[in-house]
């Protein structure tokens, strides 16, 4: 996987979270509450995810073959999608956490404390993400002599 790739879906996410704030807030008034629930949903899958990759490793490691074809295609698949997910989230909570700087608002604190921790769950979960597809790499077999 690309840094470059998850630095774009980064980008995209976090456009799309200042754009988010500022359409609700000049449409409707009310913007969006961050609950602690997101947060801990993103932190949640990035703990799944770092148990599986070291899982992963140490079964890659203990045993060569203890791990099939199909299972290493499907934790990859997964490791790719959660970290380009974690990427989109985590830019677009560090968006909208952002666009709450500066703000004069009741709840603009939290809504961007909320936020900021979001987007760190995110990242948490970019990084596990990336760490279940190295682990899910196979070392190369030894030549025959």
């Amino acid at each position: 996987m690309r840094p470059a790739v998850l630095v774009l879906w980064a980008l995209v996410g976090f456009v799309g979270g200042w754009l988010y704030h500022w359409f609700v807030a000049r449409g409707t008034g009310t913007a969006a509450l961050v609950s602690w629930a997101q947060p801990a949903a993103l932190l949640l899958v990035a703990l799944v995810l770092f148990v599986t990759a070291w899982s992963t490793r140490r079964t890659i490691r203990l045993r060569p073959g203890g791990l099939s074809p199909a299972h290493a295609v499907n934790r990859l698949v997964l490791a790719r999608a959660c970290a380009y997910v974690g990427a989109l989230a985590g830019g677009a909570y560090l968006g909208y956490a952002l666009s709450w700087l500066g703000i004069d608002s009741d709840l603009a604190d939290q809504r961007a404390i909320r936020s900021a921790c979001a987007a760190a769950a995110g990242l948490l979960m970019v990084v596990a993400g990336v760490l279940l597809e190295r682990a899910c790499r196979v070392p190369p077999e030894d030549p025959a002599p």
